[in-house]
């Protein structure tokens, strides 16, 4: 009995099979899970790359932490650690001449954050570091996350910071507003009870560890206990007469957390 028609037969099958393992491995990929928020998923689509590849985006600053110069003798350097409330604000007009670092990313979470903490601000060497964070996480940006989870991640960010010597300020979340068309699904996804629930944490958790809490909720909401219309077209993120208001209260906030650190 000749084996080759056998062994051609197994030859033709083998073939088929490598040839169709490319399809099935593609198929086997689940899909991104749905939040039922079209424009929050598309979102999440386009960050695919990032959240698989670079989850922290190191690559976003590494240059230009590269290109800083070590800070000198006196200098009161602050690091402004944050998501796109951060990123989109432009700390040299409001702080001219002030050796204060922008260290926000657009869409950020805090375990992404957390992620970059050590190349982000500890090897920068900042005297204060400013924490702006959490409201994505409530969003569900890099999927769900409790308050615990987050608060978690608050108090990670802070035994480093001490570790190293750095003064923190943990801003309050902001509030969120619905006032235009742009800002539905952005404030729907932010429930204004976890946003208080945070806010009320966070300046306890300030109180009992002798760090700075920095609240802006208080001077940024309005009656209805939504973000002030005149400050946020989006319902999130502020104006320039936003970041102007915050300018002046972050700078009180520094001045504490250096007070403090010199009176030790």
């Amino acid at each position: 009995m000749s084996l080759r028609p056998i062994i051609r037969a197994l030859s033709q099958l083998l073939v088929v099979a490598l040839l169709s393992f490319p399809t099935l491995a593609q198929q086997s990929v689940p899909p991104i899970p749905s939040t039922g928020f079209p424009d929050l998923d598309q979102y999440r689509a386009s960050r695919v790359s990032i959240y698989v590849n670079d989850f922290g985006q190191l690559a976003r600053y590494r240059d230009a932490n590269a290109a800083l110069a070590p800070a000198v003798a006196g200098e009161n350097r602050v690091v402004f650690l944050g998501d796109s409330i951060t990123d989109y604000w432009k700390l040299p007009d409001d702080f001219p001449g002030k050796p204060y670092i922008n260290r926000g990313i657009d869409g950020q979470t805090t375990p992404e954050m957390l992620v970059r903490f050590r190349q982000d601000v500890l090897n920068l060497h900042p005297k204060v570091l400013v924490v702006l964070a959490g409201t994505n996480d409530i969003a569900g940006v890099t999927g769900p996350a409790s308050n615990e989870d987050i608060e978690s991640n608050y108090a990670s960010m802070a035994d480093l910071a001490r570790a190293h010597h750095i003064r923190i300020v943990f801003a309050s979340l902001l509030p969120v507003h619905n006032y235009t068309h742009d800002a539905q699904e952005s404030f729907a996804l932010r429930p204004r009870e976890r946003i208080l629930a945070l806010n009320k944490w966070l300046k306890n958790y300030c109180a009992q560890n002798g760090f700075v809490y920095l609240d802006y909720f208080n001077s940024l909401v309005d009656e209805r206990g939504l973000l002030q219309r005149a400050l946020s077209d989006d319902g999130l993120h502020p104006t320039d007469a936003g970041y102007k208001l915050m300018a002046a209260l972050v700078e009180k906030a520094i001045q504490k957390a250096l007070a403090a650190d010199s009176s030790r």
